[in-house]
C-alpha cells in the first residue's frame, strides 16, 4: 500500500475525524498512485493517521475511511461499512407510513462520496467521487444482498464528477429499471417520484420532517409555495386544510409533476394554482398587484456552494426574504431554509434579520429546523449539517 506523508503540524484534523484532507496538507506522496487508490496517510513521524483513497486532482486530496490500522480497506470492510448505514435506518424501514428514506449519507456515514436513496423497492445510487467509482460494483453487490431490492439506478451526474475529474453516469446497476414514475409514501401522503431526471434522486428526502412540522400551521391560510419542485409542501399544507396555494417554479415539468402529486392526495379544487417563472420576478408581481398571504414556503436551491460564493448568496436570502415578509399577512407564517453548505446559522438568521429590518416587520423565530435522522450530521464534520430552516411568525 502506497504511504501518504502529512507536513508537520497537519495531522490534527484528520486525527479528529474530518473526513478530508487538503492538498496543502500532504507532503509527499512514496510512489505511483491511481486515482481513487487507498493509500495510508502517516504523520511526520511516520506514525499511523488514517486509510482513504486519494485523488491527485482533487484540492480535497485523500478522503478519509478508517482509523483503525488493523482493518484493511476491502470489500469486507465495505461490505460492513454499508451494513452499518443500512442498518442505522431500520426504524425507518419498517415504518409503515414511509417507505423512502436515505440509506447512505457520504461523510456522514463515513462512506464519502456515496449516495443512496431508497424508493419504494428500489435504490438509487450516486457515485460522486473518484474513490467510490473505484468500487461501485462492490457496493452494489452489497446493497442488493442487504436491502433486496427490485432494482438500483444510478444518478451519477451531479456537477461535483467533473471536479472529480468524472463524466456523468447514469442507468440501471442492478435488477429492473424504475418507472418513469415512481410511487413513494411519505408520513401517510403519496407522491409521484422522477428518479431518472428529478432533482438530485429525484425527491428532496431531507425535508420530510419539516414538510410535516410546516403543514401543521397550515390550516385556514392562503399559501404561498416558493420553489416548488414536486409540490410536497403544498401537499401538506393541503392535506392540513389550508383554505389555498399558490406554487411557484421556473420548471413546467416540475409544476406538472406537482399537479400530478396534488391530484394523488386528492386536491384538485380551484383554490390551487401552479405559475411558472422567475420566483424573485413573481413574487415581485405578486406585491405590485397587492397580493397578501397568511403563509409564505421559501425552499430554493442551493446559492453557495462555496465560500467564495457566500456575500451574493447571502444577499440573495435577505432579497427572497423581504419579499416574502412583504406578501405576508400581519402574524403570518415564514417557512424559509437554506440548504447551502457553504452558509452558517448565524449568516442565515443575520440574512433574515436584515430582512424584516428592511420590511419593516417584527419576525419571532417558532422553530429551529434541520435535516432528518436519516440525513444525520457528523460532529467531526460540520459541512455534513447543511440544511438549516426556521418557522417565523411576521408581526
Amino acid at each position: 500500500m502506497i504511504d501518504v506523508y502529512l507536513k508537520p503540524g497537519r495531522d490534527k484534523s484528520a486525527r479528529q475525524r474530518h473526513p478530508w484532507v487538503f492538498s496543502r496538507a500532504v507532503k509527499r506522496v512514496e510512489g505511483n498512485v491511481q486515482p481513487g487508490e487507498v493509500v495510508r496517510v502517516l504523520d511526520g513521524d511516520r506514525s499511523f493517521v488514517a486509510y482513504g483513497y486519494l485523488n491527485p486532482v482533487s484540492q480535497i486530496r485523500i478522503r478519509l475511511l478508517e482509523w483503525n490500522e488493523e482493518r484493511m480497506i476491502n470489500d469486507e470492510w465495505w461490505y460492513q461499512a454499508i451494513t452499518a448505514a443500512v442498518r442505522a435506518r431500520d426504524g425507518l424501514l419498517s415504518h409503515p407510513d414511509t417507505n423512502a428514506c436515505r440509506l447512505v449519507f457520504s461523510e456522514a456515514d463515513l462512506l464519502p462520496g456515496l449516495i443512496v436513496d431508497k424508493y419504494a423497492e428500489y435504490l438509487v445510487m450516486q457515485s460522486l467521487t473518484v474513490g467510490i467509482e473505484q468500487v461501485k460494483g462492490s457496493i452494489v453487490t452489497a446493497l442488493a444482498a442487504l436491502v433486496k431490492p427490485v432494482g438500483i439506478f444510478e444518478r451519477s451526474d451531479a456537477e461535483v464528477r467533473a471536479i472529480e475529474g468524472l463524466p456523468a453516469s447514469t442507468g440501471a446497476l442492478y435488477g429492473d429499471e424504475p418507472p418513469d414514475r415512481l410511487l413513494i409514501t411519505q408520513n401517510g401522503l403519496r407522491f409521484f417520484v422522477d428518479v431518472k431526471r428529478g432533482h438530485k434522486t429525484g425527491f428532496y428526502l431531507d425535508q420530510r420532517d419539516n414538510c410535516r412540522l410546516v403543514g401543521s400551521y397550515a390550516a385556514g391560510r392562503d399559501v404561498l409555495d416558493c420553489f416548488s419542485y414536486a409540490g410536497a409542501f403544498s401537499v401538506y399544507a393541503m392535506s392540513n386544510r389550508a383554505k389555498s396555494a399558490i406554487l411557484i417554479d421556473d420548471s413546467r415539468a416540475c409544476l406538472v409533476l406537482a399537479e400530478e402529486n396534488l391530484r394523488l392526495n386528492g386536491f384538485t379544487d380551484s383554490a390551487i394554482e401552479c405559475v411558472k417563472g422567475d420566483v424573485f420576478m413573481v413574487m415581485r408581481r405578486l406585491r405590485d398587484d397587492h397580493r397578501l398571504f397568511d403563509m409564505v414556503i421559501l425552499d430554493p436551491p442551493k446559492f453557495a456552494g462555496t465560500r467564495s460564493n457566500l456575500k451574493r448568496a447571502l444577499q440573495g436570502y435577505k432579497d427572497i426574504n423581504l419579499q416574502a415578509m412583504n406578501l405576508l399577512r400581519p402574524g403570518g407564517i415564514l417557512a424559509t431554509f437554506s440548504c447551502s453548505g457553504a452558509v452558517d446559522w448565524q449568516s442565515f438568521k443575520v440574512a433574515i434579520f436584515w430582512a424584516s429590518l428592511d420590511a419593516g416587520r417584527t419576525v419571532q423565530h417558532l422553530h429551529t429546523l434541520s435535516q432528518p435522522a436519516d440525513h444525520p450530521r457528523l460532529a467531526s464534520f460540520p459541512g455534513s449539517e447543511y440544511l438549516k430552516g426556521l418557522i417565523c411568525r411576521v408581526m
